[in-house]
């Protein structure tokens, strides 16, 4: 979803985007894609070596003056095996933790500063790092002033989100769903997951047993979505920054080892709430955080305004302003 909104923002600035992905990825680049994004390449591939095998015969066809790589196993190996003909590298990473070959890299982690990227990508590389370069759709930014005036009334809460996810790891979502039913009181609950779903059958079910949920499949209605609830549910990754953007008071559910660190930061700053899905108290850390977000309307405005401090929305242009330097 990051790479969709970065590759909007590039074809929107008149630059001709193409993917390359693995199969599983593509209904989502399918469903979400900006018009604009025409050419999709999907690679029969399940390991690194050889997606990035189809990537380079693909870009020896399209001829592309950059190519970004977004891939958490992805580093210097993989990027240099890339870099023919002149071609400029980009790499998101958030993770600091291995060399790049590369001539921008972007991280909007929580915290992050470019020192961090110190001897792990070459000396003339640009690295933009922090939450001002996290890669959101212009909507949320859209929705921002009408999110923070609603959340500054300290109204009762009437709307949750839950949005773990368009794959639902582990069919998290309607384990959430179910345990929060019985913790509602009279809000409406609305529970965003892809079509393929794990939880999706489950999800229907609950649905029409219980009027205060609603199902939300595949939906575009993300920034809507955010805007208008109250409080969230929230997997780590790039949908971190679209709460942030319109200052929705959430919990953070841990999803993946690579959330752990930055999750863990934010919350110990006071930005989040966070719950680990494989702890063994799982069920007791939801409902926990649930009360506390429905019933303390200062410890929401808190995590409110800080969270809305730290990203503005903005990021995909600035990064895609970068990129187009690095070219000229």
């Amino acid at each position: 979803m990051r790479c969709l909104t970065l590759a909007r923002a590039l074809t929107e600035r008149g630059v001709e985007c193409a993917f390359v992905e693995s199969r599983a990825a593509a209904p989502i680049l399918r469903r979400f894609g900006w018009p604009a994004q025409t050419l999709l390449a999907i690679a029969d591939a399940a390991r690194l070596a050889d997606l990035v095998s189809y990537a380079g015969s693909f870009a020896g066809r399209f001829e592309p003056d950059v190519i970004v790589i977004d891939h958490y196993d992805a580093g210097s190996v993989e990027e240099a095996g890339l870099r023919e003909r002149g071609r400029r590298i980009v790499v998101i990473d958030d993770l600091a933790d291995r060399a790049h070959d590369c001539d921008l890299l972007v991280d909007p982690g929580y915290g992050r500063k470019a020192d961090a990227y110190r001897g792990l990508v070459p000396g003339h590389a640009r690295v933009l790092a922090g939450p001002a370069y996290a890669l959101v759709r212009p909507e949320f930014a859209a929705a921002r002033s009408r999110a923070m005036s609603r959340r500054a009334k300290h109204a009762r809460v009437a709307r949750g989100l839950v949005a773990l996810g368009l794959t639902d790891v582990g069919g998290i979502t309607a384990r959430v769903a179910q345990a929060l039913a019985p913790v509602l009181a009279e809000a409406r609950l609305d529970v965003v997951v892809g079509a393929g779903a794990q939880s999706a059958p489950t999800l229907a079910e609950l649905a029409r047993a219980d009027r205060r949920l609603r199902i939300w499949t595949d939906t575009a209605e993300m920034a809507s979505l955010m805007a208008d609830a109250d409080v969230a549910i929230g997997a780590g990754g790039s949908s971190l920054w679209e709460r942030a953007v319109v200052g929705l008071p959430a919990a953070t559910v841990i999803l993946a080892e690579n959330q752990r660190e930055m999750t863990a930061r934010m919350a110990a700053a006071g930005l989040t709430l966070a719950i680990d899905a494989g702890g063994p108290d799982f069920d007791a850390q939801l409902t926990r955080a649930w009360r506390l977000l429905a019933g303390d309307p200062v410890a929401r405005w808190r995590l409110a305004e800080g969270s809305s401090e730290l990203c503005d929305g903005h990021g995909a242009v600035r990064v895609a302003e970068a990129i187009l330097t690095l070219h000229v």
